[in-house]
């Protein structure tokens, strides 16, 4: 099971830190980094970089039940 925890949020800015079965150790945990040009995926060294709009393309495909 996966928990989400919001560690910022500033205006349309949010990271996000997706944690296993309730053991959260934010370095090793995966995040999603929303900035304002690009969304990080991954983490530490081992990290996708999507533009905004390939971020809104995944999040639609998912919202579908495509992926």
């Amino acid at each position: 099971m996966i928990s989400i925890l919001t560690l910022v949020k500033r205006r349309d800015n949010m990271k996000v830190v997706l944690c296993n079965d309730g053991t959260c150790i934010p370095p090793k945990c995966p995040v999603v980094d929303i900035q304002d040009d690009k969304v990080v995926i991954g983490e530490k060294d081992n990290v996708c970089i999507l533009t905004k709009k390939q971020f809104n393309i995944l999040k639609e495909k998912i919202k579908n039940n495509e992926i």
